[in-house]
């Protein structure tokens, strides 16, 4: 009997048991590392073809589908050809405290309930999830702005125009820090190496345009530390390094700010891969705990759990769209979800706890204060999260840095198993600069700033290690239900 390409799938489904499906590839042929996935993913690759369609929890569709984002939406990862983007479809979860939801990430209830918590589809007396569940993606000009100007070409050779933050010049690409053309990119470079000093002739208050900035090496030099170069980034022993080039799309003299300083900062059109990414970005997800259960510490953390569970399905499709993140081979795409998906989770905690005060918001519909973190057991956790979350308010950080950093968070991840590390880097790459892309555009006052958004990620990790061995603990005690899921990836981060 021939058998249609599907996409590769890792499942866990036995009678009786909720299947559990684990989507990752659009590849019909895939291959799983057996040193990177749990023996009960493995297991059920195999058998693939003879489950039943109604037994599939989670279906990656690789045909014509309306519901999956435009294909001229690809990878900035040019590595080879990009595969057909998809999107989950339809979900069907068990809760294991007799509640069924799929409301969190891409998806929203039907019939306009996208909360899933009036429609009654949702639940049934049997407290099995009957209720289709879909997102659609729309054109992504339409979803971020009305701006006809952005819109879903994501190709290098359409990144918008820079201008040298020192200068005025066209940037040719971020050097040492900032974007800057080749003139500033090597004077820098000669200044540093050389050790030189400079004097200024005048008051060390010269204006330093394209046509103008060789006329005062000392406030150019000042100029270049101003806007952010780093010193650490130039190498002293003169070996030469990679270099980054954009395409030139106008002529030199259209451009009307050459000659001219810079003007004060604006909001200007989002970069492509930020803008893919708040395209990407999940919906609200509702954590709807079971009201039949009387409120106890055991109710708490089963709510947490099962969250959590719901969460790593929506993270799963949610990376799937992360430009270049489909271009890895399989084995690396399951190996930085493995690593990474905690601090995913933690991260959209925090940024969803900002316009609250010493509250954490594990969903829409739950919150924990001090008090109630501490009845749960889970008070030192609850002192971790807040502190990211105030260095965050601290930050003023913004919906755009946010999604960012968590491409950048899954993509930086300390996995040990990264079979192709050349193409890693270049998502990270892609991604880092991306966001020095945003703050050079968005945050010209603060050079530094996407170094400060950087520089929270070690802490980031470092709570969720602090989490992953708290619900370990937990799993350990065996008083709390925990879906496969969720118990597969605990494991691998222990």
């Amino acid at each position: 009997m021939s058998q249609e390409p599907v996409a590769s799938v890792a499942a866990a489904w036995s009678p009786g048991n909720p299947p559990v499906l684990l989507l990752l590839s659009s590849s019909p042929r895939a291959n799983f590392s057996r040193a990177l996935l749990s023996n009960s993913l493995e297991r059920f690759l195999s058998p693939l073809a003879t489950l039943e369609p109604s037994h599939f929890w989670l279906l990656n569709r690789m045909a014509a589908d309306d519901r999956h984002l435009p294909s001229s939406c690809g990878s900035y990862i040019k590595t080879e050809p990009s595969s057909p983007s998809s999107v989950i479809d339809t979900v069907s979860h068990h809760s294991p405290s007799g509640n069924s939801d799929a409301s969190g990430g891409y998806v929203s209830a039907m019939n306009s309930h996208s909360n899933g918590l009036d429609s009654p589809p949702m639940f049934t007396p049997s407290g099995l999830g009957a209720g289709t569940c879909r997102k659609r993606y729309d054109d992504c000009s339409s979803t971020i702005m009305e701006d006809s100007s952005i819109k879903c070409e994501y190709m290098l050779n359409s990144l918008p125009k820079r201008l040298c933050l020192v200068c005025g010049d066209i940037a040719s690409g971020y050097h040492y820090g900032v974007a800057s053309c080749e003139a500033c990119k090597a004077f820098f470079k000669r200044t540093i190496q050389g050790n030189i000093e400079y004097s200024c002739p005048a008051t060390n208050e010269c204006e330093i345009t394209k046509r103008r900035r060789k006329s005062c090496q000392a406030c150019r030099f000042m100029k270049c530390l101003k806007v952010g170069m780093l010193k650490e980034g130039v190498r002293l022993d003169r070996v030469r390094g990679g270099r980054q080039k954009y395409k030139r799309r106008l002529d030199t003299e259209n451009n009307p700010y050459l000659g001219l300083t810079l003007p004060p900062p604006t909001k200007k059109p989002l970069t492509k891969i930020v803008s893919h990414l708040l395209v990407a970005e999940p919906e609200k997800i509702y954590a709807m705990p079971d009201p039949t259960m009387p409120e106890s510490d055991i109710k708490a953390l089963t709510t947490l759990c099962d969250l959590a569970d719901r969460e790593l399905v929506v993270i799963i499709g949610w990376a799937k769209h992360i430009p270049g993140f489909s271009t890895l081979s399989l084995g690396d795409q399951m190996s930085l979800l493995q690593s990474a998906w905690m601090e995913i989770l933690i991260l959209s905690i925090v940024f969803r706890s900002l316009p609250y005060e010493d509250e954490l918001v594990y969903a829409e519909d739950y919150i924990m204060d001090e008090e109630h973190s501490r009845l749960t057991g889970l008070l030192d956790l609850y002192v971790s999260i807040l502190q990211l979350v105030r260095k965050y308010k601290k930050l003023k950080v913004e919906k755009e840095e946010f999604v960012t950093l968590k491409a950048i968070a899954l993509a930086n991840s300390d996995s040990m198993h990264i079979e192709d590390m050349e193409a890693v880097q270049k998502l990270q790459d892609a991604l880092h600069e991306a966001l020095q892309d945003y703050e050079s555009s968005q945050h010209q006052e603060d050079p530094r700033r996407a170094g400060k958004l950087l520089m929270t990620l070690p802490l980031l990790r470092q709570t969720a290690t602090k989490a992953v061995q708290h619900f370990y603990s937990i799993k350990v005690q065996g008083k709390v239900p925990m879906h496969k899921l969720f118990l597969e990836m605990l494991e691998a981060k222990v």
